[in-house]
């Protein structure tokens, strides 16, 4: 079973992320976080095997979450969401670890995104 944590500020997106991550077949939600730095937290006490994050979140940003996840467990891959994906946002991301980043525009890559981090490849997918 993959665990996944997700973090995002918003508790319909993080409703609607688990409902459509756990129609996954051998995928589960292990925790949700509301801010980066919760993000950080959950991710040093449940050790999830990938994480699902928000850019613009209170306390701490997706990226700067990500950096400190991404120094204490290397080898877990993160996705981020976002509002606003531009190649600059990418350069930053992959900067901090963020190996994939999908649009909330279109948010059905997220699962093309979960399988492609998981396979180990990296996934960048703008809105269309």
């Amino acid at each position: 079973m993959t665990r996944i944590l997700i973090a995002d500020d918003s508790p319909p997106i993080r409703q609607g992320l688990r409902n459509l991550l756990e129609s996954h077949s051998g995928w589960e939600i292990c925790g949700e976080a509301v801010n980066g730095r919760d993000a950080v937290q959950k991710s040093r006490q449940l050790t999830p095997d990938l994480v699902v994050i928000d850019f613009v979140m209170p306390e701490m940003n997706g990226c700067e979450a990500a950096s400190e996840i991404s120094r204490l467990f290397p080898k877990v891959p993160i996705l981020l969401l976002t509002m606003y994906l531009s190649q600059p946002l990418v350069e930053i991301a992959r900067r901090v670890g963020i190996r994939g980043a999908v649009s909330k525009t279109n948010v059905l890559q997220v699962v093309s995104g979960v399988e492609a981090l998981l396979r180990n490849k990296d996934f960048f997918c703008f809105a269309t």
